[in-house]
C-alpha cells in the first residue's frame, strides 16, 4: 500500500473475525513500529502481548473499569478526565456518576474478539518530561511513546490488520502491575487490541487542515492553498 492510502484508512477497529494474526506477521508489524522517533532515541517503550486467558482476564477486567468510567463521563457531556478551563484537573464532577453500569457494552465486547491484545508500557525513567512543572495537566512524556504507538497501527494497516489503541487500562493500572509485571518505574500507556477486521472504513470523516492550522498564534489566519 502507498502511505497516503495507509494514512487515510487506518481508522479505530473495534471489531474483529476470528482469523489469527501468526507470530512472523505479528514480529513483522513491531519491525517497522521500532523505528519511531523517541527523545534521544531513548525508546522507552515495551510491548507485553497477552495471551495467557488468566492475564487477559485481568487485563479485561481492568480496563473495562476504565471505560465505564468513560462513559460516565460522556453520558453527563463532558470530557472523561479532562482538564477545565484553566488547564488543570479539578476532580470527578458532581454531575458524574462513576458508579453507573453503562447499558451498551458492545463497544469494548467487541475489543475482546481481537487476536492480539498488547500492552504497551512506558518506562518512566527514559520519558524527557519537560513539562512535568508547568501549571496545568502534563501532556509532554507521551510523545515519546505514541508514535511508537502510532506505527504500530500504521504498520499493521499495512499488513491488512488493523487496531486501536485504548487507555482504558491506565486509569486502573495498579489492578494489573502484578500480573503484567510491571517495575514501579513502568507504567501503562496504552492496550492495543490488533486483528483481521470485520470491515475497513472507506471514509474516515476529519476536521479540515484549515480548521487547525494557523499562521504564527493559534488565533491567526489558517493554512491555506
Amino acid at each position: 500500500m502507498q502511505l497516503d492510502d495507509v494514512m487515510r484508512t487506518t481508522g479505530a477497529i473495534r471489531a474483529f473475525t476470528d482469523d489469527p494474526v501468526p507470530d512472523d506477521v505479528l514480529w513483522r508489524v513491531f519491525d517497522l513500529a521500532r523505528f519511531a522517533p523517541s527523545g534521544g532515541n531513548r525508546q522507552g517503550w515495551h510491548v507485553v502481548v497477552v495471551r495467557d486467558p488468566a492475564v487477559r482476564a485481568a487485563v479485561r477486567a481492568a480496563a473495562e473499569a476504565g471505560w465505564e468510567e468513560y462513559v460516565a463521563f460522556t453520558r453527563a457531556g463532558r470530557v472523561p478526565f479532562g482538564a477545565g478551563e484553566d488547564g488543570r484537573w479539578h476532580g470527578v464532577p458532581d454531575d458524574v456518576d462513576l458508579t453507573a453500569t453503562p447499558l451498551d457494552r458492545s463497544f469494548v465486547q467487541g475489543l475482546w474478539a481481537a487476536p492480539v491484545l498488547a500492552v504497551v508500557v512506558a518506562d518512566l525513567r527514559q520519558l524527557a518530561v519537560l513539562d512535568v512543572e508547568a501549571d496545568r495537566q502534563s501532556i509532554v512524556g507521551g510523545g515519546s511513546i505514541y508514535p511508537f504507538v502510532q506505527n504500530v497501527l500504521l504498520a499493521a494497516r499495512a499488513e491488512g490488520l488493523g487496531g486501536v489503541l485504548t487507555t482504558f487500562l491506565a486509569r486502573h493500572e495498579d489492578a494489573v502491575r502484578d500480573v503484567l509485571g510491571l517495575a514501579p518505574y513502568q507504567g501503562v500507556a496504552a492496550m492495543v487490541c490488533l486483528g483481521v477486521p470485520d470491515r475497513f472504513p472507506t471514509r474516515l470523516t476529519r476536521r479540515p487542515v484549515e480548521a487547525f492550522v494557523t499562521i504564527d498564534r493559534v488565533d491567526g489566519p489558517a493554512l491555506s492553498t
